[in-house]
């Protein structure tokens, strides 16, 4: 098998399944004020959709990634990508909320097949390049939702199904694609009985912290993630309330983190990795990430930030990084399971963090120009990336 081909075509599946996602991000509320009966309804109906795809997310990434490793990476991505297309058409056609959210609970599931596309990467690429290869998917995604909900608000500027129409016609294309081109990635399935303990996703997670020299670096990420979904949902309304930002402000900040993120992973990270130590790697985005988010809790000045969130792009080498060490202490066998527990873990923190965010947001609210209470969700960030640092240094592997 060429690597290098079929890595581009695992690439390209990623980037056009984001794409779609993406496509449908602005338009989506407005779709479903237009069939809600109230604005109270919208925002119950709306909490629902987006609770309801990441859960889907959380419960089956495991079980898509265990499927992959018994009957092949192929048949799930696949099934993953057709079943998006279908999903994605039915936002376009249906005027039944319920019919929507049925389509998005089925949509969370079939996107978890993004575990299964990593599982596909470790297995054709080398030990030593799997970092690289992880941030080059970091990246793919990150230029996607640049691009997608950018394309999506221009596309549905007049009508909000057309961006699902689009959306579906992607997914389709992409199934197509790959039906004829890509070849199946692992020559031996694993014969192990699948379980429900070991594919629900705290049984997965729960696996891979059993292994001693994974175990730390779970708790690393699990910090590193937590503090990075938290900046994630606290920006707007932070930058709002600190700082009087309009939404084009704010918009235009969130894409420069995109494509700080998207160079710092399909850049910068492969390398960094050519000439570092994965752990050197590791501290030093959570140093980079510890000193940002400090200094943007401090600045009483929007204009610093817009700078500072540029940099906070560069704490993107971590992930990758830690992935890919998780990475090369599993077996071939079962590298579909273990990114279906890191995609759990991953998505566990991004449904947390708004619980942590909102009444930390308060704070800011209540206290826009105070020296430090103004930036208590950003110095709540840096704590989890502070902690993460001083644990890296004391439980990351020396070897790898």
């Amino acid at each position: 098998m060429s690597r290098s081909p079929t890595l581009r075509f695992v690439l390209t599946c990623i980037f056009l399944d984001a794409l779609g996602i993406g496509l449908i991000i602005p338009v989506l509320p407005r779709l479903i004020g237009l069939l809600s009966v109230s604005q109270e309804m919208q925002t119950v109906w709306y909490g629902a959709i987006m609770i309801s795809y990441g859960l889907m997310q959380f419960a089956f990434a495991p079980l898509a990634g265990a499927l992959s490793d018994h009957i092949g990476r192929r048949p799930v991505l696949l099934a993953g990508i057709f079943g998006l297309s279908l999903m994605m058409a039915v936002p376009a056609i249906s005027d039944s909320l319920l019919l929507i959210l049925l389509s998005r609970i089925v949509g969370g599931m079939m996107s978890s097949n993004i575990v299964v596309a990593q599982a596909y990467i470790a297995d054709i690429t080398p030990r030593d390049l799997r970092i690289s290869s992880f941030g080059k998917i970091g990246s793919i995604f990150g230029i996607a939702f640049v691009l997608g909900p950018a394309i999506g608000g221009l596309l549905g500027h007049t009508d909000p199904r057309i961006p699902f129409q689009i959306a579906s016609v992607i997914c389709t294309l992409n199934f197509i694609y790959g039906y004829f081109v890509l070849p199946e990635s692992i020559k031996t399935p694993s014969t192990e009985q699948m379980s429900f303990k070991r594919i629900n996703p705290f049984g997965a997670i729960g696996m891979l912290g059993s292994m001693k020299a994974i175990r730390p670096l779970l708790v690393i990420l699990t910090l590193f993630t937590l503090a990075q979904s938290l900046m994630q949902c606290t920006w707007a309304l932070y930058t709002e309330y600190r700082y009087a930002w309009t939404p084009l402000t704010i918009g235009f900040s969130i894409f420069l983190l995109g494509i700080s993120i998207s160079v710092t992973q399909g850049l910068v990270l492969p390398r960094l990795a050519e000439r570092h130590h994965p752990s050197f790697l590791v501290k030093g985005g959570l140093f980079v990430g510890l000193v940002c988010m400090t200094l943007i809790g401090l600045s009483p000045s929007g204009a610093l930030n817009i700078v500072l969130i540029c940099f906070v792009g560069l704490m993107g080498i971590v992930g990758p990084t830690i992935q890919g060490i998780i990475s090369r202490h599993i077996d071939a066998n079962h590298q579909g399971i273990g990114m279906g527990a890191v995609g759990s873990l991953n998505s566990f923190t991004g449904a947390v963090s708004p619980l942590i965010g909102t009444p930390l947001l308060m704070a800011t609210s209540s206290f826009p120009t105070h020296p430090l209470l103004a930036g208590t969700p950003y110095f709540a960030c840096a704590l989890l990336l502070s902690t993460a640092l001083c644990l890296s240094q004391q439980l990351l592997p020396k070897e790898h």
